[in-house]
């Protein structure tokens, strides 16, 4: 299939997974709170209360068992029919599937039945060609991954996930379109910058890259400064870790967020946060409110040392 069909498609393979029961989707709310100068979107998604805990209870079970995966031949084994997606021409390695459990309509995955590594590529390659087949077809998707024990992930394979977002994208690319970067007093206005920046108001660390200006007949030889970009802030995730002597020892959990405009890399300590006084991390909307997003996404991250990490430090300003 080509990129455009694989988006074509996804709309009615959706509709057809969630009529035969293959697929589950919970509906959310959305709800904004500012903190330290941010404006933060939560997402709330009440699971156990709409479903029931019979069927939450069979979700899980099945959940557990999706999530299993030991050979090649047991992935194969657990992917429905009505799940599978199509996979791009030549390539019969990745493939797209939608997200069994969907809190966004039209969620979907582009895995592999390899374990988790970082990103290659050819990965790379595959995510820009889909997000602008996305944006030929009038669509805004951002594709994110995360990569690591303490990451968030879901599964041990790996498998880039995309989301259809509004036009002008989530709260955090909003918020990095609107930078100035500033490298050594000179401020890039009219071209986008060459080297990695950070949006120094955020209490963790985080390591971003403006990318040149990609039109809608890019190909996938356009792609290579997108490779380059990645190269350059995995190296700053490696560097940021190597700095924090308490971090967890083995290879670095980040979470990766790319978009036609930026790549976002974010090291990450823990998986999980806890609000103090509760024993669980499956909090309120009213306590997550109180402690503030900011803080929980600090406690999870690693402190920045973008500024030790390069040279002429790249700073940034509001230009809204």
């Amino acid at each position: 299939m080509q990129p455009s069909e694989i988006i074509s498609s996804i709309p009615d393979k959706y509709e057809a997974a969630l009529s035969s029961g293959d697929l589950y989707f919970f509906p959310s709310e959305t709800h904004l709170k500012e903190d330290n100068g941010i404006e933060f979107e939560i997402r709330v998604c009440c699971i156990a209360e709409e479903t029931g805990a019979e069927r939450w209870s069979d979700i899980g079970v099945a959940r557990t068992e999706c999530c299993d995966y030991g050979t090649t031949g047991s992935i194969c084994a657990s992917l429905s029919l009505n799940l599978y997606v199509g996979d791009l021409a030549l390539d019969d390695d990745r493939h797209g599937r939608l997200n069994k459990y969907c809190v966004v309509p039209h969620h979907f995955c582009w895995q592999s039945f390899v374990r988790k590594p970082p990103l290659l590529p050819s990965d790379l390659v595959h995510i820009y060609q889909l997000l602008l087949a996305a944006r030929r077809a009038n669509k805004s998707l951002i594709a994110f991954y995360n990569c690591g024990v303490n990451s968030g992930a879901s599964q041990p394979h790996k498998h880039v996930q995309f989301i259809e977002v509004e036009r002008d994208g989530p709260p955090l690319e909003k918020i990095t379109r609107n930078l100035k970067i500033e490298a050594s007093g000179l401020i890039l206005i009219s071209l986008p910058t060459r080297r990695p920046f950070a949006f120094q108001s955020l209490p963790y660390a985080n390591h971003i890259f403006r990318l040149p200006a990609l039109s809608l007949d890019s190909t996938p030889a356009n792609s290579g400064n997108a490779v380059s970009s990645f190269h350059s802030l995995l190296d700053l995730v490696i560097s940021t870790v190597r700095h924090d002597p308490g971090y967890p020892s083995g290879s670095p959990s980040y979470n990766v967020i790319l978009t036609l405009e930026h790549m976002h890399l974010i090291p990450r300590r823990y998986e999980t946060y806890t609000i103090p006084g509760t024993d669980t991390n499956h909090s309120d909307l009213e306590e997550i409110k109180k402690v503030g997003p900011a803080e929980i996404l600090r406690g999870v991250g690693v402190e920045s040392v973008h500024d030790l990490q390069v040279s002429g430090s790249l700073l940034e300003t509001d230009c809204s």
